[in-house]
């Protein structure tokens, strides 16, 4: 099934190297479709927002990893927690 440009959807596994966690929301902006000769699926490139509409990231990941929202679920806020530092960022000159 193909989402809808604009549509928004739930992350279907966690992405830490994004900062995002499985259920989170995000708005398709873009179908990215499969290479011709390619082994790798579909995928879409999102938009994330915060609570209050700001955008703090545009992703891109494959179809498997998004599912459209359904009428039976909720929407739920979290903190946004920042990405731990890697060892090369924490490391003072």
């Amino acid at each position: 099934m193909k989402i809808q440009l604009y549509q928004r959807v739930a992350l279907t596994q966690d992405m830490p190297e994004h900062n995002l966690i499985k259920g989170d929301v995000a708005v398709v902006v873009e179908h990215l479709p499969v290479a011709e000769n390619s082994r790798d699926e579909e995928g879409y490139a999102l938009e994330v927002f915060n609570a209050v509409g700001e955008t703090i990231d545009v992703i891109m990941v494959s179809a498997s990893t998004v599912k459209p929202l359904m009428e039976d679920e909720i929407l739920h806020v979290r903190p946004l927690v920042p990405k731990p530092l890697s060892k090369s960022e924490a490391t003072v000159p």
